[in-house]
């Protein structure tokens, strides 16, 4: 006899659990339908947000194996209990499967949400696949997932940036640069603020772009290790870098080094121009990392697009 899937509480998260989905998706019962639709609403919140887990930065201080299994349970039950407030999606289905079975009272509600949603009704029509294998309605749907959590930025994307956007902006305003070409090179140099540049007693040096301490400085100082690339080879090195009193000490010298420093005339040039701007940091030297502008550019394309 084939497993059943008897209540909203159990989601279904295996080939079995999702082979039992399909079943009682097929059943006549309005009860069934109803059940596998909540089913599918939970499943799709589960997949936003584990596409949204792994967009986030994986190599912090309490990652590990175990971390990312308990996150995966808690994803798991914030799933459910999204799903159990209901989202819209569950009832869009129901009017669906109900239409598709020829339930006659449901075809005039499947017609009319048809019409409000146009193709959002048929993109999520995916119990009419035979299977869910690799290549059918499986790869659809995490597709689908995907492109939905890439409309809305990650929580440590919004937090950085809102915590700093502020001091961008008047940078913005000194040097031309868009602010978020600075807060994506800030997230660059400083892991989004999760590996940021320490003193001895642990303090923050509020250095959010690896300025190191020159001849000419005459402020704090503070030694991290960092990575320098010499012929392509990176090497670790202790270095003195600059330490500021706050983050809007570090924006304000950030753009007073790229204004005075005839290397980064290019860049203010090329300042609107993303490519230009990554490609000009690196060609004028700012950092040794052969793939210093591919990354830049990929954090502001990618990240900070909006």
């Amino acid at each position: 006899m084939a497993n059943r899937i008897n209540s909203a509480d159990n989601l279904a998260f295996d080939a079995k659990g999702l082979d039992s989905l399909r079943q009682s998706a097929r059943e006549k019962s309005p009860e069934a339908l109803k059940t596998a639709a909540k089913q599918f609403e939970a499943l799709f919140m589960n997949m936003l947000m584990k596409s949204m887990r792994e967009a986030s930065p994986q190599d912090g201080m309490f990652d590990s194996e175990q971390s990312r299994m308990y996150t995966s349970m808690l994803d798991q039950q914030l799933s459910q209990n999204l799903s159990k407030r209901g989202l819209g999606l569950a009832d869009m289905l129901v009017r669906q499967l109900s239409t598709a079975m020829g339930a006659q009272a449901a075809a005039t509600d499947g017609a009319a949400v048809n019409k409000a949603s146009g193709e959002q009704a048929n993109q999520y029509n995916l119990w009419q696949a035979p299977d869910l294998a690799p290549g059918g309605a499986a790869d659809s749907f995490r597709a689908k997932a995907t492109s939905a959590t890439n409309t809305t930025q990650p929580p440590h994307v919004q937090a950085f940036q809102e915590r700093l956007a502020g001091h961008a902006e008047e940078a913005s305003r000194s040097t031309g640069i868009p602010a978020k070409f600075m807060l994506a090179q800030a997230a660059l140099e400083s892991g989004w603020g999760k590996k940021e540049i320490l003193a001895a007693d642990g303090s923050t040096s509020h250095n959010l772009f690896g300025i190191k301490a020159g001849n000419g400085w005459k402020g704090r100082v503070v030694e991290a290790v960092t990575t320098e690339y010499v012929n392509g080879v990176p090497q670790k090195r202790v270095e003195k870098f600059r330490a500021y009193d706050s983050y809007a000490d570090s924006f304000r010298d950030y753009a007073n080094l790229l204004r005075s420093n005839p290397r980064y005339q290019s860049v203010l040039a090329n300042a609107t121009d993303v490519a230009g701007f990554a490609q000009g940091l690196q060609r004028a030297g700012y950092a040794t990392d052969p793939n210093y502008a591919a990354k830049l550019t990929n954090i502001i394309t990618q990240n900070l697009s909006s």
